[in-house]
């Protein structure tokens, strides 16, 4: 009696982490589209061994002072980082997710960053935003979403695709519904993919496939979008199931090793408590409209600057953020002063 006690009360620890990390999954990814920010809550749940702070310290040079995910509004950018073409070495952010949170209001909002977004890199000048993780990795990345969005970047998290095909043949595979015909190459093992319109279970490396491909389809980074959020429904629809719940610890110790964020485990189970109540409603996407740009080097996807204004406005007030930043301010500080008369 007493060891089937002890094994009802294993079983019901473990499904309360579960529980956790299923109320971070729907959170961060339900409404949103990031399949890959899957991986990293996950990760922060199984152990603090993916935690790597920014050189900056623990705040941003656009903050006063540090924040506390449960208790101050607070961003976080989730990347998903493509670096196996390059042996594990340096690598390109090929998904850029931005998540603002502010626990007064109990709510969420969620911002992808095309990979093609024309910005300007601190020492490169204007290119990709995707090429700021290969110029500087995770530190210039974080800077070049805050240079562009005017707003602090407090916490991040960097998952590579394996961790992506692991969790999906983890769960022995997910089913879509393929909107057409079409193929895709792996960029592992350079193999077609053949995908039929209809129902279909794929593993994973065939998910990552369906998950990426844009060339092919009509709608371009918008339909991959949807595609995207499909395969994190498929995710959370198999890992709830409940031949599943075992598998949380093995899910979560497979890919640790694959993330890295500033994001301590403390954290995220006060940001739980938090967010107790917390609605699937009160999740707002935000969108960058732009235009296409095509120039001697390539593809650029160029923001509409009014609509950007518009949505830095919005990821500022969802931070309670001042609208001038501290770097704004120091400079503002250093022109007055030298424009006082001595005489004066």
């Amino acid at each position: 009696m007493a060891e089937y006690r002890r094994v009802v009360r294993k079983k019901k620890k473990k499904k309360s982490v579960f529980k956790r990390i299923l109320f971070f999954l729907l959170l961060l990814l339900l409404i949103g589209g990031g399949y890959l920010a899957f991986i990293g809550v996950s990760a922060w749940q199984a152990a603090d061994r993916s935690y790597e702070g920014l050189e900056r310290g623990e705040k941003s040079a656009l903050r006063e002072q540090a924040v506390e995910l449960a208790k101050d509004p607070v961003s976080i950018l989730i990347m998903g980082v493509e670096d196996y073409s390059s042996g594990g070495e340096g690598g390109r952010s090929d998904t850029l997710i931005v998540v603002t949170l502010n626990p007064k209001e109990k709510s969420m909002k969620m911002l992808s960053i095309p990979r093609d977004t024309l910005v300007d890199v601190e020492g490169h000048g204007e290119t990709k935003i995707t090429h700021a993780y290969s110029y500087g990795g995770k530190e210039l990345a974080v800077q070049t979403v805050e240079d562009f969005l005017d707003i602090p970047i407090d916490y991040y998290a960097t998952v590579n695709f394996e961790a992506f095909k692991k969790v999906i043949d983890e769960l022995n595979g997910v089913e879509v519904d393929v909107p057409f015909d079409f193929y895709e190459k792996s960029d592992e093992t350079g193999k077609r993919i053949y995908f039929t319109e209809g129902k279909q279970t794929l593993d994973g490396e065939e998910a990552l496939a369906y998950a990426r491909m844009r060339k092919q389809d009509p709608r371009g980074d918008f339909g991959r979008n949807d595609r995207q959020k499909e395969i994190i429904t498929a995710i959370i629809k198999k890992a709830t199931a409940p031949q599943n719940i075992m598998k949380v610890d093995d899910i979560a110790n497979q890919i640790a090793e694959n993330v890295e964020t500033n994001l301590r485990i403390s954290e995220a189970l006060g940001f739980q408590q938090s967010y107790s109540g917390f609605k699937t409603d009160q999740i707002d996407q935000l969108k960058i409209e732009g235009e296409d740009l095509n120039l001697n080097s390539g593809y650029y996807y160029q923001p509409i600057e009014e609509k950007m204004e518009e949505v830095r406005e919005e990821l500022q007030s969802h931070l309670e953020h001042k609208k001038i930043s501290i770097r704004e301010e120091q400079n503002e500080d250093t022109m007055k002063e030298s424009s006082l008369d001595p005489a004066e």
